[in-house]
């Protein structure tokens, strides 16, 4: 494992999700907290990634902070989701999904978006409603929640199914939200801030980033 060179413009502030583009091997969406979208190619050679095309994400709300963006591919057409994180009992998350597609130039673009207000069911003190996102391979709509109180913690933070994505063959989009999301897995003094559900094999994998105290990966099998 080597880090890669950044090439094509100034490295992003506050990088916070990486998604992979389906159909391609070389190509990846980057999504800054302030909502920016980097669609990056990686070189020939393998050693570095390039900026093809830098956007903002569409229908930003006043305050958004963005945490999670995943990219679902159905029907040969493509759909993005991503969430601002919401904090505490005042401001619950905000989820977003929208058909995406890219033109000659590599730019995003992105279709008529859809919003929904997401309260996690757990933890409840000092949450962050939306750490992260993931869609199963049936639609399923997995949410990362965590409750963060300063760089010593205490942390906690669960995933559960919040919903449903569907993008149908015309690549309209449909978010539900569940009016009683489940609690799939509580992870007791960590902080989950990564999920992704490795297509065809129902795990997910998560990333703690529990500050001070480090971070961790682990696995779990939530992702039907």
């Amino acid at each position: 494992m080597q880090p890669l060179q950044w090439k094509d413009g100034a490295e992003p502030i506050d990088l916070e999700a990486l998604e992979a583009v389906p159909g391609t091997s070389d190509e990846y969406l980057a999504v800054s907290s302030r909502g920016l979208v980097y669609h990056l190619v990686l070189t020939d050679d393998g050693n570095a990634v390039r900026v093809r095309d830098l956007s903002p994400l569409p229908a930003i709300g006043q305050g958004d902070n963005f945490e999670s963006f995943t990219l679902v591919s159905r029907h040969g057409k493509l759909a993005a989701v991503w969430a601002d994180r919401g904090e505490g009992d005042d401001r619950p998350a905000t989820l977003y999904a929208a058909p995406l597609s890219f033109n000659t130039y590599g730019e995003s673009v992105f279709g008529t978006v859809t919003k929904a207000a997401y309260r996690a069911p757990y933890p409840a003190r000092d949450v962050r409603h939306a750490s992260d996102l993931s869609v199963t391979d049936s639609g399923r709509l997995l949410i990362a929640s965590a409750s963060d109180a300063g760089d010593d913690g205490p942390f906690d933070s669960a995933v559960s199914a919040a919903g449903s994505v569907s993008l149908d063959r015309s690549g309209r989009v449909r978010l539900t939200v569940a009016e009683h999301p489940e609690v799939l897995r509580k992870f007791e003094g960590r902080k989950v801030e990564a999920v992704d559900c490795v297509s065809g094999s129902g795990i997910a994998v998560l990333g703690t980033d529990d500050e001070n105290a480090g971070g961790a990966v682990t696995t779990a099998r939530i992702c039907r």
